[in-house]
């Protein structure tokens, strides 16, 4: 399997479209990380039942983040999206969260072409403050049962901050493959 950081385009993020890999399905209880380096998907952990994920979660391509991963990505779509899915996805805004005491952000979108929710979600209010909550809930906890503390939500921010992390992860990958 190829390296997705140098085959596949961040996408048209200026004007708030990227591509993006998953990682984790919406429902899952299992960790997996995608390995630039083997170029595949490895199972880092499982975690504990009471912590799934609400969301899908993955990366965008050609981005690394201030922890030196990927950029992160939460897409939302009423459906789990599969480990290794690529896809076109609508920014919508940005979680900022520390863990481990470094800062790792994660972008907020909805897949691009959904038809049944996500033309109708602009903004993280058309997701709604229940929604916010949980992932609030879910990140400040997930990490509870083995390194409690360890975690830090740090708030929400709209569209314009979302591009901004992006143009700067997008720099610190060219700084860093050259």
């Amino acid at each position: 399997m190829a390296d997705y950081n140098k085959q596949l385009a961040t996408g048209d993020w200026q004007n708030g479209l990227v591509n993006a890999v998953i990682d984790i399905p919406m429902g899952s209880t299992l960790k997996v990380e995608y390995d630039r380096e083997r170029g595949l998907f490895v199972l880092d952990r499982v975690e504990p039942s009471i912590y799934p994920k609400p969301v899908n979660y993955g990366f965008i391509p050609g981005t690394l983040d201030e922890d030196n991963d990927e950029l992160d990505i939460l897409v939302y779509c009423r459906e789990p999206i599969q480990t290794g899915i690529y896809l076109q996805a609508k920014v919508i805004g940005v979680f900022n969260f520390e863990d481990d005491g470094e800062m790792d952000y994660k972008i907020v979108a909805v897949v691009a072409d959904d038809r049944d929710s996500g033309d109708s979600i602009n903004s993280l209010d058309d997701l709604g403050k229940r929604w916010m909550e949980k992932i609030e809930q879910h990140f400040a906890h997930y990490k509870d049962l083995k390194k409690p503390g360890s975690t830090k939500v740090l708030g929400w921010g709209g569209i314009d901050e979302a591009k901004k992390v992006i143009k700067e992860s997008i720099d610190r990958y060219n700084n860093t493959s050259k």
